[in-house]
């Protein structure tokens, strides 16, 4: 008799974190980018990863925006995924949208500046990374 709480508080938790991951999905969904960035995105994985590295390393910025790349690379490392590889579509995109979603972020906050001395590619992959992201080149 006295263990029925246990029983309903693994269904609450477990309530819980379906609740969280299905609304993490709907964020990623909502987040995607349009129009062939994806691919885009998947093209300049090698120089994105160098660009988060090196902003990540960067005592100049703030330790908010040097903490999301830190996670955000902790996030890329696990190899653990938000949304499971067998999901068709997004099971592979999800890092790809969430590094997308991290660094629009961090451009709010470091500026358009920090991110182009960091950017190691070409100006054509810059470009990419400014849609990808919504950098603004003016």
């Amino acid at each position: 008799m006295t263990g029925w709480w246990v029983g309903d508080l693994v269904i609450g938790a477990a309530a819980a974190v379906l609740a969280v991951w299905a609304a993490l999905v709907a964020a990623l969904l909502v987040l995607r980018p349009r129009g062939g960035l994806l691919e885009e995105a998947v093209r300049l994985l090698p120089d994105v990863l160098r660009l988060v590295r090196r902003l990540a390393a960067d005592p100049d910025l703030p330790r908010g925006v040097r903490v999301r790349l830190w996670l955000l690379i902790a996030y890329l490392a696990l190899p653990i995924d938000l949304v499971p590889d067998v999901v068709p579509v997004l099971g592979y995109a999800d890092d790809a949208i969430i590094t997308a979603a991290v660094l629009r972020s961090v451009v709010r906050r470091a500026g358009t500046e920090a991110v182009r001395a960091h950017w190691p590619g070409t100006e054509g992959g810059f470009a990419a990374l400014a849609r990808l992201t919504g950098i603004d080149t003016d």
